[in-house]
């Protein structure tokens, strides 16, 4: 395919890379193109056109001849870039939702109509989290019978002296100013910002981690497809306690904006490297859990269960020994969308977050990302009280 990359940042520049090597054409916008250079590097022939994701008619014009348009930037310009795509005939991808319209209502879906009378697909929110674990919440859902819960939990962390955050300073503020959006007895919510505490155990080599609510996307969209009770996610590592420990100083609201220093700008590869040589950036690492408890019908009685998924991601240090200097978060979303990207699904129209996909274009993602990342999946009935009894 011909595919335009808007956004040649962290991530952007990354899948990029991974797209060029799949065999796509590929070019890229961003406002500013020398910088898109420093991440894709002096050997990288991937051409970087100056382009304002605001622009309309400027993404239309760099991004003429394309089959497909990805959104690699800020998620506020979802809405933009999915006009471009319609203009251009070409069919779509994001790597998240902004939820501003509307809390727990993904903002891409009020493009689906135009997407059918184009014959395109516009996939969504197609990174690690969210799309990795939505694919894991639906494939632990064809299980059971009946849904219960699902609990999502992720961990961020970055071993460093200073302040460096695997997420662009448009998206940490984003998650630091938003409420969390929850589902409970059936019903949307919006929690209070760093609350619910909970001590979870995430995989090792990471192990006992507390969490709080977050505000992530797969609120948004797993339980419109996926018939359930309660979906909550929550985030732990030392960047989220910093965003809590400057909330309770009063220093996050949307009035004071952004602070350059409390949301560095996302690092480059030369920049991580020199930052690693320094001793100042020792490690990073990045994992999600994906819970799903819920009840399997069987001839003599009923069985309730819980699937648990985890994924452990390669860290700061494993992917500075394959050669790259890329954080855990911009690494994992870039592989895991160019997979969205290799398997895409040509024979459908509208628009589609992860967990619509058709079955086997899932379980085609899912292989893949089981060959660059470890996935580990356990099934254990549930005596009555929720307690664990044994594998099934």
């Amino acid at each position: 395919m011909r595919i335009f990359v808007l956004g040649a940042g962290a991530t952007g520049s990354l899948l990029a890379q991974l797209l060029e090597r799949q065999g796509h054409t590929v070019w890229c916008g961003d406002r500013d193109p020398e910088r898109a250079r420093r991440f894709l590097g002096k050997r990288s022939t991937i051409a970087v056109t100056e382009v304002n994701a605001r622009n309309l008619r400027g993404i239309v014009k760099a991004a003429k001849g394309c089959q497909l348009i990805v959104n690699a930037s800020a998620s506020l310009f979802n809405e933009i870039v999915l006009r471009a795509a319609l203009r251009l005939r070409a069919h779509y991808v994001d790597l998240s939702s902004h939820l501003t319209r509307h809390p727990f209502r993904a903002e891409q879906f009020r493009y689906t109509k135009r997407f059918v009378g184009k014959n395109r697909a516009a996939l969504i929110n197609t990174g690690a989290a969210p799309g990795l674990t939505n694919l894991l919440v639906k494939r632990a859902a064809e299980q059971l019978d009946e849904v219960e819960s699902v609990h999502i939990r992720i961990y961020e962390s970055s071993e460093s002296d200073d302040p460096i955050s695997q997420w662009s300073p448009e998206v940490s503020f984003d998650e630091a100013v938003s409420h969390p959006r929850i589902y409970r007895d059936g019903k949307f919510h919006l929690g209070k910002r760093f609350s619910e505490i909970e001590k979870f155990r995430f995989a090792d080599p990471i192990g006992p981690a507390r969490v709080v609510l977050a505000a992530q996307d797969e609120v948004a969209t797993l339980p419109r497809f996926i018939p359930m009770r309660n979906l909550d996610v929550k985030i732990g590592g030392n960047e989220i306690d910093r965003l809590r420990r400057w909330h309770k100083q009063g220093k996050l609201s949307r009035s004071r904006g952004m602070a350059k220093l409390r949301f560095p700008e996302t690092s480059s590869p030369r920049m991580i490297a020199r930052l690693i040589r320094q001793g100042i950036l020792q490690n990073a690492r990045f994992a999600a859990a994906v819970l799903v408890s819920g009840v399997r019908r069987g001839k003599k009685e009923d069985q309730h269960l819980l699937v648990r998924s985890d994924c452990t991601f390669p860290t700061l240090y494993q992917i500075r020994q394959q050669g790259r200097y890329a954080t855990p978060v911009a690494y994992a979303t870039a592989h895991i969308a160019a997979l969205f990207i290799k398997f895409f699904p040509r024979n459908v129209s509208g628009v589609l977050a992860p967990e619509m996909l058709p079955a086997e274009t899932r379980r085609a993602i899912l292989a893949g990302i089981r060959k660059k990342f470890k996935i580990t999946r356990k099934t254990t009935v549930l005596r009555h009280g929720g307690e664990e009894d044994e594998d099934a």
